[in-house]
């Protein structure tokens, strides 16, 4: 297959009603596991990196945005199906309009800080640089509540205003549109339901595709629904760090005298391995439930 114009995988999910996963990844082996679980589900994926890890300027070492760029479209033109390639939720405008030169086709700026006013600027002027580019702009209405503690925390979270939604995509020209029904960012441990009322007014209110963040920690049956009402992509990032540090954690606690067969070896005590199949596994407990198995 190859990398796909985003509006030509959104459209066709669209028109068959099943939602686009997005699964998250941070290095070579996770992006493996995730086009494993896809081709071997032969389903339509979304790939790419976290815009706002790779991009702060406290990291210990500076990272090199041509090379993800470069790993993810090679990863995705060599891919049996489908794949988008995304730069998600970043703050700094400056790492998004890179990405739309550096290989990806989608860019998320994401800055829950900004005035309402100020972000559809920012958002308005990435569009213009991005379109011409074939490169499609998802943005957020709204902010998400965070479990990375364990515990819902409502700090700082607003739901998405309907009015707003509408106001915000009209005024952007958005092509994918994040919203917050409940959804959680981080969800480390259990599951909640998300506010579907509150999904469907916002549905009604625009016609742009929405998108659901923090897939992690909703639960099935509101999955489901959500995606009978229009939702088109979800994203996946925390449960998938939690199966991949598993893995490796079993595995380097063993006693290996030869370094060789817990790095780079390809074995069955290779950790590398072992968190490849790990994330594969791990897309595919979920990736049924977006309904885009035998899509591709």
């Amino acid at each position: 297959m190859s990398l796909v114009p985003i509006p030509s995988l959104i459209e066709k999910a669209r028109a068959e009603g099943y939602a686009i996963g997005y699964f998250e990844s941070w290095n070579i082996e996770s992006l493996a596991g995730v086009i494993d679980a896809a081709e071997q589900t032969s389903s339509p994926v979304i790939i790419g990196f976290n815009g706002d890890f790779l991009s702060r300027p406290d990291r210990r070492a500076a990272e090199r945005l041509a090379w993800y760029g470069a790993l993810g479209r090679a990863a995705a033109e060599n891919a049996s199906v489908p794949c988008g390639f995304i730069f998600n939720e970043c703050p700094r405008d400056e790492w998004v309009m890179k990405a739309c030169d550096e290989g990806f086709n989608l860019v998320m700026p994401a800055d829950p800080a900004a005035s309402y006013e100020s972000y559809i600027q920012r958002v308005s002027s990435i569009v213009s640089y991005a379109r011409p580019r074939g490169v499609a702009v998802e943005a957020e209405i709204g902010e998400l509540p965070c479990g990375e503690s364990g515990e819902v925390v409502n700090h700082g979270a607003l739901p998405t205003d309907p009015f707003h939604a509408a106001d915000f995509a009209a005024r952007t020209n958005v092509d994918l549109l994040a919203v917050s029904v409940g959804n959680i960012h981080i969800m480390v441990a259990g599951e909640q339901d998300l506010d579907l009322e509150r999904l469907e007014m916002i549905r009604k209110a625009t016609s742009v595709p929405l998108v659901l963040h923090g897939g992690s920690g909703i639960s099935e049956q509101s999955l489901k629904q959500a995606i009978r009402l229009g939702v088109v992509k979800v994203n996946y990032g925390t449960y998938l760090k939690q199966w991949y540090l598993q893995a490796v954690r079993g595995l380097i606690s063993s006693d290996g005298s030869n370094p060789h067969e817990v790095l780079g070896i390809g074995g069955s005590h290779d950790i590398m391995v072992a968190a490849r199949l790990a994330v594969r596994d791990a897309v595919l407990s979920r990736i049924e439930l977006l309904g885009c198995c035998g899509k591709a």
